[in-house]
């Protein structure tokens, strides 16, 4: 049997950070768009762990779904966790705790929960499948480790962009120095059948962005990202980029943004982990 043990050292940062952009962002996820493939799984009555909660959509959407159930959240950082906590408080639910956690080292005893998710955390991580090892080990018999996340490389958009291709290069660089893989999406199936752990079931799903609407706000994300957020100053002390750059590169969103036709589509690789 697994035990929780002191995780070897790991040398990974978090390339998006906590800027309010990136906050913007992740509040647009819902359980129905990010979280799909797992949806029909659920039972009343199942206790769930949802790691890398973020600003608490995702993690507060799931506890609606399991009113007789439990969910409770953690992530590393505390203002993802007070941000929980403050979403779970103005909707009314009971049946949310969240607290500052790591999936390398999880707190709860062996096979106590029924599900275990994780949205676009595995992507962000120096050994995917220590971690999926790790909750895993925090999953019953017959319960489930659900993980889901975006292929960088597998993302398109149309028109053509000297901009988008090069920010995408960018994202790569800063992930990867960071201790990531940006194309995790591809990689799932094969970090869970490393991981042995069980029987997985592989799947994909896409964003997609294309209305003016939609396009607008993904647009403003990334443009703010590339010039205020973590990833702008990461990019810089990494020495990949410079001010200069990352300006031109947001002005290049935004051109981008504006040309007929305009479309982009993120593909995300998931899996169910069946323990």
């Amino acid at each position: 049997m697994d035990t929780p043990s002191t995780p070897p050292r790991r040398t990974e940062t978090y390339s998006h950070g906590h800027h309010a952009s990136v906050l913007r962002s992740h509040r647009w996820r819902t359980a129905e768009n990010s979280a799909g493939y797992l949806l029909p799984w659920l039972q009343p009555g199942h206790r769930l762990l949802d790691v890398g909660t973020g600003p608490g959509t995702i993690t507060c959407d799931l506890a609606e779904l399991l009113p007789d159930g439990g969910v409770l959240g953690i992530d590393r950082a505390e203002t993802a966790v007070r941000a929980t906590a403050r979403l779970a408080a103005d909707r009314g639910l009971a049946n949310v705790a969240v607290a500052v956690g790591d999936v390398y080292a999880l707190a709860q005893p062996d096979a106590g929960l029924d599900v275990v998710h994780a949205h676009q955390v595995l992507q962000h991580l120096a050994d995917p499948v220590a971690a999926l090892r790790e909750m895993a080990r925090v999953t019953r018999p017959g319960g489930l480790v659900a993980a889901r996340d975006a292929d960088y490389g597998a993302m398109t958009w149309f028109p053509a962009s000297t901009a988008l291709t090069r920010w995408r290069q960018l994202y790569d660089e800063v992930a990867r120095s960071n201790g990531g893989e940006p194309d995790a999406g591809r990689r799932l199936r094969h970090w869970a059948e490393l991981a042995d752990r069980g029987e997985v079931t592989p799947s994909a799903s896409t964003w997609c962005f294309a209305t003016p609407t939609d396009l607008d706000w993904w647009t403003s994300t990334w443009a703010e990202r590339l010039t205020a957020s973590d990833f702008a100053t990461g990019a810089i002390g990494l020495g990949l980029s410079d001010e200069a750059e990352l300006a031109a590169l947001a002005r290049g969103w935004r051109e981008w943004n504006q040309a007929p036709g305009a479309w982009f589509t993120v593909v995300h690789g998931e899996i169910l982990l069946h323990v």
